[in-house]
């Protein structure tokens, strides 16, 4: 029987179905209801998450109906979900729903290329549709909320977590970011296909000290706003419901505590209206931090604006004897629950609170037949033609389905899992294709050949590197038409707590690449030997790219990663994909990124006293949006619908696109916008545009970009952001070196487009 509690709330909501909302959202005026009616332990109860398996332990569930517990992390699957859900709402005191989340980065079952993977397409459409997939498989197997998108902005390979954001731009890092939260949130949170959109990690996780995870970071207030925050931003434009907080300190203070970013930034000036959860026990490692005792942590994480906290339970801990002795304020306590009660409003789980997930509809709509084909689309896109040299006065790419055999070489070419790539949500690696399933479909009158030759990562034996599988592959490589070369990381050297020192090919693959190579030219000088690469982050190969045929940047797929790239290699889809990220010619060079400033003395090797190495060039070895197709684009005719405006105005930029080869291609033009001379520096070139674009051989188009006051602002020394007058350079072209330029002038006064965000302190 319901209690009398219970019964009010549940009346006082049907009524908000019916009544006007009267200035305030249903959803607030569904949790002002129930808040009303909770005691101070069923407050904190909704301000803790913890971490479970499937099924939920007999203590957690006691928890659930004592009202502690308000959220479970990694309860999925329908009947699991759905029972712990009936424990909350039948047995419960006030039966106020759970909201259960997940790690669905990038895909629930049916898994997609890894978020640098799916940047690398420039199709921020893509991202809309993988993760509007992603939201009805994750709904159907019980789940409402997705700690996705990661949207910190990566300039440093080393660190292992660049593989679940977008890169090392904050413009084409906005673009995807926004994209994401639409596709996981679709139209209405309170629709049975949507999962609550989560913005990560709140913020400048990326800037980690060195590379290394959980790291420091110090970062100038500039950078701060140009930089690492943009995406964030975006991600709250485009309606997401909740923030994590990040593991790391800025500039002294840990983003847990920080009130600044938390409260400030994000919904004084931001007006941002979600709730926040901390990261993996991020409130308990306050302690760690330094910054007091366990009471000191919870009280300073609530009241900085974490509202949850994740699989710590300070909160519960602490706060009630707290409030009680008159030491902390009910309201921090009755602001945070209210966001937590409405978010579950929202998300219509006092409505509905299973979300329509039934066993019937997790059988009919997860890893579909059309599931996959998105799945295969995408992959792809996200495909990057780095290098394709003529072999006999062709093109190494795509490769003759006329083989008589192809010889396939390397530890991931016939590896399951990795494809899946780290964050893999419900992924399982038998439903993967792998590369040398996907070619051998491809090429079904081809004989191939298969050979692992060394361990993906350093295996010792008795002190030396394992390198005995590198004969049989040399044989291989002898015998073969043609070889195939699958070299990288495993799935588990990228993601979280993977950041690396070297991000060359790890173990002996490099060795294994020269064995390869060397024994196949020697057997025919003209015999094409093809480099793909698998893996989570740029990596460092300056010599595949100058000794290999080709060389194909593949990232983890998913689950079509095998069909998806064999469908490249045989040409049956034309690479389109870009870098989203600088790939460096050796280790030493990370950090590195495209839009860098200039130095008093800008590198240049014909001198020494300037900004270079004296032991390699300072250039990259591919820039950022770098990434050939099986055809020729040509740009030209660049103009400017003004040469001088105001500040307040917008210039027209037109260019004329060509695919001046023999067969369809599609292309990703970019623009870059730099500012020429300012008060404050400002980057030598930064993307302000990008278009997909498929052009039929000869045809030729038009390409219009709009770049508004925005477009050219700058953050000014007092921190407003200002269109300042003077010459601004664009360029357009398939990558960030593009040197087809044109000039504008701004004249007048400064204009002002908002005054300066709160200060850091």
């Amino acid at each position: 029987m319901k209690s009398p509690a219970f019964l009010a709330a549940a009346a006082c909501a049907a009524a908000l179905c019916a009544a006007p909302l009267e200035g305030q959202t249903r959803a607030s005026r569904i949790a002002d209801s129930v808040l009303a009616l909770m005691t101070l332990e069923e407050k904190l109860g909704q301000l803790t998450q913890a971490p479970a398996g499937a099924p939920v332990s007999a203590a957690d569930e006691r928890l659930v109906r004592e009202g502690k517990l308000g959220s479970f992390l990694g309860v999925y699957g329908v009947d699991a979900a759905r029972r712990i859900q009936r424990v909350a709402v039948e047995e419960s005191r006030l039966h106020i729903p759970l909201i259960l989340g997940f790690d669905v980065i990038h895909g629930m079952r049916t898994i997609f290329p890894v978020p640098l993977g799916l940047a690398a397409s420039f199709d921020s459409l893509a991202a809309v549709r993988a993760a509007r997939i992603a939201a009805v498989e994750a709904s159907a197997m019980g789940l409402h909320w997705t700690f996705a998108p990661m949207v910190d902005v990566a300039r440093d390979a080393r660190w292992g977590r660049i593989v679940e954001g977008a890169g090392e731009d904050p413009y084409l890092g906005s673009m995807f970011a926004a994209a994401y939260v639409r596709g996981f949130q679709g139209d209405s949170l309170a629709s049975p296909t949507s999962v609550l959109a989560t913005a990560k990690h709140f913020a400048a996780y990326g800037g980690a000290e060195a590379g290394r995870d959980y790291n420091v970071v110090s970062v100038s207030e500039r950078d701060l706003w140009n930089l690492y925050l943009p995406p964030f931003q975006a991600a709250v434009r485009a309606g997401a419901g909740s923030f994590m907080a990040s593991f790391n300190e800025i500039n002294g203070v840990p983003s847990h505590a920080n009130d600044w970013l938390l409260t400030n930034v994000l919904r004084d000036t931001w007006e941002f209206k979600g709730m926040v959860v901390s990261d993996w026990t991020g409130i308990w490692e306050l302690l760690n931090h330094g910054i007091g005792d366990s009471l000191t942590a919870a009280r300073r994480g609530l009241r900085a604006g974490v509202d949850m906290e994740m699989s710590s339970i300070l909160y519960r801990n602490h706060l009630a004897a707290e409030v009680r002795a008159g030491r902390f304020p009910q309201a921090v306590i009755d602001t945070a629950v209210h966001r937590v009660l409405r978010t579950k409003a929202a998300l219509g789980l006092f409505s509905d609170p299973y979300h329509g997930a039934t066993v019937e509809r997790e059988r009919r709509d997860v890893l579909t037949p059309e599931s996959r084909a998105a799945a295969r689309d995408i992959a792809r896109e996200a495909v990057v033609l780095l290098t394709n040299n003529s072999v006999g006065g062709a093109p190494a790419l795509p490769l003759r389905r006329t083989l008589r055999s192809l010889a396939v070489i390397g530890p991931l070419a016939n590896d399951s899992a990795s494809p899946i790539g780290p964050w893999g949500g419900a992924g399982r690696k038998e439903d993967v294709v792998t590369v040398l399933a996907g070619l051998r479909r491809a090429f079904p009158s081809t004989s191939i050949g298969f050979a692992r030759g060394v361990p993906t990562d350093t295996v010792h034996v008795e002190g030396a590197v394992r390198t005995d599988g590198i004969a049989e592959a040399e044989q291989l490589a002898r015998t073969a038409d043609a070889v195939l070369l699958v070299l990288g990381e495993h799935a588990d050297m990228s993601g979280e707590a993977s950041s690396r020192t070297f991000i060359g090919l790890p173990g002996a693959q490099l060795q294994l690449a020269q064995a390869v190579v060397h024994a196949a030219r020697t057997s025919n000088f003209d015999k094409p030997v093809i480099a793909v690469l698998m893996n989570g982050r740029p990596l460092a190969v300056q010599w595949l790219a100058d000794s290999a045929s080709a060389l194909v940047e593949s990232w983890f797929l998913g689950v079509e990663h095998g069909n998806a790239l064999a469908d490249i290699l045989v040409g049956d889809a034309a690479p389109s994909g870009k870098l989203p990220v600088t790939f460096p010619r050796v280790t030493g060079q990370v950090p590195m990124y495209y839009n860098h400033k200039n130095t008093g003395r800008p590198a240049n090797e014909r001198e020494k006293w300037n900004s270079k190495y004296i032991d390699a060039p300072w250039t990259p070895l591919f820039p950022f949006g770098h990434g050939l197709s099986y055809t020729t684009f040509s740009y030209a005719n660049l103009k400017l619908s003004r040469d001088t405006i105001r500040g307040t105005d917008s210039v027209v930029v037109t260019v004329d696109l060509t695919n001046g080869g023999t067969r369809a291609g599609t292309e990703v033009a970019q623009l870059y916008l730099r500012d020429d001379a300012a008060t404050v520096t400002r980057p030598v070139r930064e993307l302000r545009g990008f278009r997909r674009v498929t052009l039929q051989p000869g045809e030729t188009r038009t390409l219009r970009f709009t770049l508004r006051p925005g477009d050219l602002a700058m953050y000014d020394a007092a921190m407003r952001r200002v269109v300042e007058p003077g010459t601004f350079t664009v360029w357009a072209g398939g990558s960030s070196a593009a040197n087809l330029a044109a000039t504008f002038a701004v004249t007048g006064d400064v204009v002002v487009l908002t005054e300066p965000p709160p200060r850091f302190r």
